[in-house]
Order: C-alpha cells, then structure tokens, then sequence
C-alpha cells in the first residue's frame, strides 16, 4: 500500500496528542504482507486466522472466509472475547485463547472459542504469537502461514481483499458463479471499483471507526462530533439505498462495501446502541437499511460468521462492573430479529 489509504487506516498525525486531549486514535498495523507474493503462495490449507469474533474488524474476515467459500480450506482459531484482567499472570489487556473460561452472560464456556492449533507452540496469548517474530503488537485478527510459521497480515482491510483475489486458488468450495466478487478487477469495472473505494473510504471514517470515535471518546466535543457524524452517513446511507430501492450500496451486486459496513450495523441496535452511546436512532428506525441488513443476514454463510453472545460479553463484559445487558427484547430478540425485515415497515 502506497501512501495512506483512508478506508484502511486512521491518519496518525499527532496521534500522542490527540488521545491526550480524549480522543480514540486507532494504531497502525505493521504487518502488510500479502498472499501472492513469493513468499506467501496461494495454497489450499496452507493458512488461517486467528479471531475474535466480537471484534468487527475480525469479523471483516470471517465474514469473508464464508461468503467466498473458504472455511473449509482457512482454518481458524476464536480468542475469549473479554481480554485477560490484571489477576493474569501475563498481566491485563490480552486477547487470550481460553476454550474453558466461563463467560459471565451464559454462566458457560463459549462453545466457538478455541485453544491455538496453528502454531504447534499452543500459545494462550496472541502477543506470544507476535513476540516469536520479534514484534510487540497484540492485535486480532492475525492471518498466518502455517508452513512458513509466519505471520502475513494484521490488516483486516487487506486481508479480506488478498482473500477475494485468491479465493480459487486457494481452494473455495464455491464456483465462480455463485461466488461473490466483492472487489471486482478488469478495465470494464473501473468505475464500480472506485465507487467502492469511495464507499470503503466514508463507512471506514464515520461507522466502522466513528462507532468507536464516538463510544471511547472522553471529550464531550469529540463525542458529539463523532455521534453527528455517524448518523449523518447512516441517513446519507439510507437514502442511496431507497433512491432506486437497490438491494445493495452499489446496486444489484453484493461487494467489499457491504461487507464492511455490515459488522457495525449487526452490533449496533444490540450493543452500540448502549455501549457506544450511539442512541440517535435504531438501525430499525431506518427501513432501508433495516432491510439491507436483514438481507445480508440472510446470504449464506453470514449468520455463522459472527456471535451477538460474543459481542454482548465483549464490550459489555470489559466495561466498569461487568454486567451484561440481556436486551433488545422489543419487538423481539437479537439476532432472531434479523430473519424479519417487514418489521421495518411500521404497519407490521
């Protein structure tokens, strides 16, 4: 990647200061390699992923290792989604593979969570899966080269892209017709591509990542801009989808663009709604939308690719006492509601 893509990536300038001052400022990802290099050979069952599946950005590319058919030849491994305490030996803050922790919300261990298998190190902390190449980030999600024992990428953006590139030749279970292409090449899609592009750019600065500009903020002023900020795309949103009723952002295809607006939409009437303190609206009080989402929901492989029980413990689960809300239940429950989009429509 040449310069700063902004679909990707948060400008870092005076970032020290700015958080300083209350703002959240999300840190760069250092590791940028890519399948289809050398090194890193398209190859069926030579990679997986480490995950945790409350994180959107993890659930980015485990949306699309289902919709291109890849879970079958990706293998992948799913952290807790509450973070280690300071009661840790290893201390505080740390994504950590614990398939036996109980999870508050449930009273159970979490039947998706998983020790780490990729490796043959068995390591329960993912920064030990950095630290073996001599790096100290800590971050999820984590795409790896089981036969070079590498690690390829950290950045969600560029790993669902390489995964697109390659889904055939790195062993898709779907043929290419019912297949999505989500960030289509070629001379003759130039301009979706960049439709795309400017897309990825709007939902990456004022959803996906103003959701947290909003909910981590400790400024008032930054709060309220990030808030106005993120209903303004959402309605901006909702009315490119019912300008010619559209079933997706750029027409009748499902692409990149959906597919990472969808995590933040999935999280928002059940968690963000509260936890981001983004009450502005419900993503059912925008019928639009409400539908998109719904269909979404319903392509095959998506329901399976996340967890709303993982995302409830996550972010309520880390918060100042624990407790985690047991809501919406009106007009009925998450993610069952997402089977239902004529409860959009207010006569229903």
């Amino acid at each position: 990647m040449t310069g700063q893509d902004r679909s990707v990536e948060e400008d870092q300038t005076d970032a020290e200061a700015r958080r300083a001052r209350g703002e959240f400022v999300r840190g760069v990802s250092a590791f940028r390699h890519a399948i289809g290099e050398p090194d890193f050979p398209p190859e069926p069952g030579r990679y997986h992923l480490f995950v945790a599946l409350n994180c959107p950005w993890c659930h980015r590319v485990t949306l699309a290792r289902a919709v291109l058919g890849l879970t079958e030849s990706i293998t992948m491994d799913v952290a807790f989604p509450n973070r280690t305490d300071e009661n840790d030996p290893a201390g505080p803050d740390l994504w950590h593979f614990a398939p036996d922790r109980a999870a508050s919300l449930t009273g159970a261990p979490l039947p998706e969570c998983t020790a780490e298998t990729a490796t043959g190190q068995g390591h329960r902390l993912v920064r030990d899966i950095y630290a073996a190449e001599g790096s100290n980030e800590k971050s999820v999600p984590i795409l790896y080269d089981k036969r070079a024992g590498r690690i390829v990428s950290n950045e969600s953006a560029e790993i669902i892209r390489m995964l697109d590139r390659h889904a055939a030749a790195l062993g898709t279970t779907l043929p290419d017709d019912e297949r999505p292409e989500l960030y289509p090449h070629g001379p003759e899609t130039a301009e979706l591509r960049a439709e795309i592009d400017s897309l990825n750019a709007d939902i990456y600065r004022d959803i996906n990542n103003g959701a947290y500009k909003a909910g981590f903020s400790s400024d008032q002023a930054v709060y309220a801009a990030a808030f106005e900020a993120y209903f303004d795309r959402l309605n901006e949103l909702e009315a490119r989808l019912a300008s010619d009723n559209r079933p997706y952002l750029t027409g009748d295809r499902f692409t990149e663009a959906d597919l990472r607006l969808f995590p933040t939409l999935f999280r928002h009437d059940p968690v963000y709604y509260l936890r981001m303190k983004l009450n502005g609206a419900r993503i059912l009080d925008l019928p639009h939308l409400w539908r998109w989402l719904c269909r979404v929901h319903a392509l095959p492989g998506v329901a399976a690719s996340g967890s709303l029980v993982h995302c409830r413990q996550g972010y309520f689960g880390r918060s100042w006492n624990g407790v985690v809300p047991l809501g919406p239940r009106v007009p009925m429950p998450y993610p069952e509601i997402y089977d239902r989009p004529e409860l959009a429509d207010p006569a229903s």
